[in-house]
């Protein structure tokens, strides 16, 4: 996985020293990966544009992998794909991946190691720039970049269907916390923090239901506002986003359910009493 940054080439000597004692060891995705390719061997910290590559452990990779919950019915895309190890670990899962790499030659050799580990079939490579190209088909994205590319993303991300999932290794999304965080061991010397975030639905506004007129305030996964049922207004609290899901309370009664758009269809728990319960976005 390439890890884009841009650093001085001081830093860039630093980072390369630390990283190499730590990660230099860590192997691609199979046994037989190591020797892909006679002509061309990545090295630890290799500069290309604006950007210096550390492979991310195979241990970390499994994590990230598993915190998205990847399937088989998955499409995955991997931005700054570098030698393609976490492309191949998600197609030897079953998924359909596909690796954003803008160095060449990590594009060519990711194929020989697909090919090697027997995935070409479902590990696509491809030589672009992360910015410039259109991943909105996916439903799991992963990356190892640094805060500020994070955050350069963000807006495209945010703007993907809700649900899908962003699997990040060390670096974080700015004031969009993640909704899940993990530390592994083993083989990762350096950079072993896992993030995940799931796309939430855009509910903000007013809503018109039965139960009354609801006002959201969304930002990003959490939400707040308020019920107003006649002529009082009643404040959400606990209010969450977990993609296309929705929960909150009103008082003692408990609200959940799926955002369809403009629609949400759900559930209103008060004790044992369920009742459904629907709302339309106010036009």
């Amino acid at each position: 996985m390439i890890f884009q940054s841009r650093i001085s080439k001081s830093a860039v000597a630093a980072t390369v020293v630390l990283l190499a004692l730590n990660v230099a060891h860590a192997q691609p995705a199979g046994k037989e990966a190591a020797a892909a390719s006679k002509e061309f061997t990545p090295e630890v910290g290799q500069a290309g544009k604006d950007v210096v590559w550390v492979p991310t452990p195979q241990t970390l990779v499994n994590k990230l992998l598993d915190m998205t919950k990847l399937t088989p019915k998955d499409i995955l895309y991997d931005l700054g794909s570098g030698d393609g190890r976490t492309v191949i670990t998600a197609a030897k899962r079953g998924a359909r991946a596909y690796g954003i790499e803008y160095n060449p030659d990590m594009v060519e050799l990711s194929k020989r190691n697909a090919a090697i580990e027997g995935v070409s079939d479902k590990a696509t490579f491809e030589k672009a720039d992360i910015f410039e190209s259109d991943f909105s088909k996916a439903t799991v994205i992963t990356l190892f970049l640094l805060p500020s590319l994070n955050m350069k993303l963000r807006p495209t991300l945010l703007n993907m269907k809700a649900g899908t999932r962003v699997a990040a290794n060390s670096f974080d999304m700015g004031d969009w916390k993640p909704d899940q965080t993990a530390r592994v061991e083993g083989d990762c010397g350096a950079w072993c923090t896992a993030y995940l975030w799931i796309v939430p639905a855009k509910v903000e506004g007013a809503w018109k239901s039965a139960n009354g007129e609801l006002t959201l305030k969304q930002e990003f996964q959490v939400i707040s506002g308020t019920l107003r049922i006649g002529d009082k207004s009643l404040a959400i609290s606990n209010g969450k986003l977990d993609g296309e899901r929705i929960a909150f309370s009103v008082g003692a009664v408990q609200y959940s359910g799926r955002v369809n758009g403009d629609s949400i269809e759900g559930i209103s728990n008060a004790g044992t009493a369920k009742t459904p319960w629907n709302a339309r976005r106010s036009k």
